[in-house]
């Protein structure tokens, strides 16, 4: 239907962002949203004419606005100011933090990170989608629809492949009920970011070996945060910690950097 595999997930993620407004009563409120889909747009306006003024700068506002609708998804805050913060620092890292002409944090990750450093009224909620089955399989289907198309469901598979093992096997380790275990892995928040944002294609190590490393260090660590230190924002801080070794995977293992034109191209085809 679409050949962009963005319009799917922009279609996804506004749909996840109705759906917890209407049904799981989230206290976001609509001129917050409005001021993450503002800022992260016009950022990344304002950013593309200044780095490539050759370039036509409205193309790259699909990425903006799924990373407008990802913060908006996951991050909580008081106060605009926190909100623009997290914007601009989202989509400015794209244009910072680079090399070979790609940038290795996600973006809705860094201004998720930064704004819970920085300011003192962000926060995130892991629970704040619940455990109800029918959402599990909403977020699998529409998020296996869009790793289909950009073929990095290795990375989705890695991650949570590992960090079940290490709940389940934990779990089994101090006989706790299974019902543990399930409530933890069936965090709609998880699921998102196994779906949606440890998969970034544009924020990834290029090789698929690289990527199943890659997605099993996050796992690992993700683990020993969140049951060890008890941090609740684990999987977020152990993604932005290893992002950076996105650089050193790439030159170990080449391989074609993720392009979203051959994306298209290919789907135009079939």
């Amino acid at each position: 239907m679409f050949e962009d595999p963005r319009d799917y997930q922009i279609g996804f993620l506004a749909t996840f962002l109705g759906l917890g407004i209407m049904t799981r009563d989230w206290s976001i409120k609509p001129e917050l949203i409005f001021t993450l889909v503002s800022t992260c747009c016009l950022t990344q306006l304002v950013l593309t004419s200044l780095s490539k003024p050759t370039e036509n700068p409205f193309p790259a506002l699909k990425s903006a606005l799924i990373t407008s609708l990802g913060l908006a998804l996951l991050l909580r805050a008081d106060r605009v100011s926190t909100m623009i913060l997290a914007g601009v620092l989202a989509i400015a890292s794209k244009f910072i933090f680079t090399a070979n002409g790609k940038h290795w944090f996600n973006p809705a990750n860094f201004g998720i990170i930064i704004a819970l450093i920085l300011t003192p009224d962000a926060w995130i909620s892991p629970g704040q989608w619940g455990d109800d089955w029918w959402y599990l399989l909403l977020f699998i289907g529409m998020g296996g629809i869009v790793l289909k198309r950009v073929g990095r469901g290795d990375t989705s598979v890695a991650f949570f492949a590992t960090y079940a093992l290490l709940e389940v096997s934990r779990n089994i380790w101090l006989g706790w009920t299974w019902d543990v275990s399930v409530h933890k892995l069936m965090s709609g928040s998880l699921l998102l970011f196994t779906l949606f944002m440890i998969t970034d294609p544009r924020s990834i190590p290029n090789d698929r070996s690289a990527r199943i490393i890659w997605s099993i260090s996050i796992a690992g660590l993700a683990f020993i945060l969140r049951n060890y230190f008890y941090i609740n924002e684990a999987i977020f801080i152990a993604l932005f910690t290893i992002s950076p070794l996105t650089i050193l995977f790439d030159k170990l293992w080449l391989a074609p950097r993720f392009d979203w034109k051959s994306i298209q191209l290919s789907g135009s085809k079939t």
